[in-house]
């Protein structure tokens, strides 16, 4: 059996989390907490896009022995499109804020949370 013309799967979910991570140390130490604040609700959607859906009867809490390794569970293994719809949501959220920050006459707050805009672009380019 050859591997010839076989593409293995990859996990760009956990790329994209690897560099978001780097740039989050990097923020941190150059105390852009702003920064900092984005980069980790960029990381939380990736791994809410990752999570597996409840199943039918599954409660919202399970309890389990921590110490068996009984709360470890499978995530979804994302492709490019995924992780870019998971921070085009981010995005997108953000710009309604805005929209609606600079309608209520908060224009600093909407100035932020377009430099958050911006930022986060950066991970869709």
């Amino acid at each position: 059996m050859t591997t010839e013309g076989i593409v293995p799967q990859m996990d760009a979910g956990a790329e994209m989390k690897t560099r978001l991570r780097a740039d989050l140390r990097i923020a941190m130490k150059s105390g852009r907490a702003g920064d900092a604040k984005l980069i980790r609700a960029l990381i939380a959607a990736i791994d809410n896009a990752e999570a597996l859906p409840a199943t039918a009867g599954q409660g919202a809490m399970a309890q389990h022995d921590f110490r068996s390794g009984s709360a470890e569970v499978e995530r979804l293994l994302l492709g490019r499109s995924e992780v870019r719809a998971a921070l085009m949501a981010e995005i997108d959220e953000r710009e309604h804020a805005a929209g609606e920050m600079e309608r209520l006459g908060r224009a600093e707050l909407a100035q932020t949370l377009r430099a958050e805009i911006a930022l986060a672009r950066c991970y869709v380019a």
